[in-house]
């Protein structure tokens, strides 16, 4: 990936120790969020390969881009979900796109 490519975008997150991780995600290969922080050694399970059938990806949206609305799937998830705040979303379902260059997110703490 390099800097200037059309194909990609930057993305700001935040990991659970509070390190800031700068990454770089390409639009053009169906990727989500939790498959991108994944490809960087980020500490984000996808336990259900990214099915919004568990809440592995859990993490919070901090900047102000315009996702989707949550699947009845994500939100009954993240109803059994930890640590859920109204910027709660599962990263496998926010889609890597254009619009989204510079979105920033924190990895949400993991349950007991």
């Amino acid at each position: 990936m390099t800097v200037g490519d059309d194909n990609i975008i930057h993305v700001k997150v935040t990991d659970r120790e509070g390190r800031v991780h700068h990454l770089e995600a390409p639009t053009d290969m169906a990727l989500n969020m939790m498959e991108v922080c994944r490809s960087y050694g980020l500490p984000v399970e996808g336990i259900c390969g990214g099915m919004a059938l568990c809440a592995s990806c859990h993490m919070y949206v901090l900047s102000d881009h315009d996702l989707s609305e949550p699947s009845e799937d994500e939100e009954n998830m993240l109803d059994q979900a930890f640590f859920v705040r109204s910027t709660s979303r599962l990263g496998c379902q926010i889609k890597i796109t254009t619009d989204l260059d510079g979105l920033e997110v924190e990895l949400a703490p993991v349950g007991e």
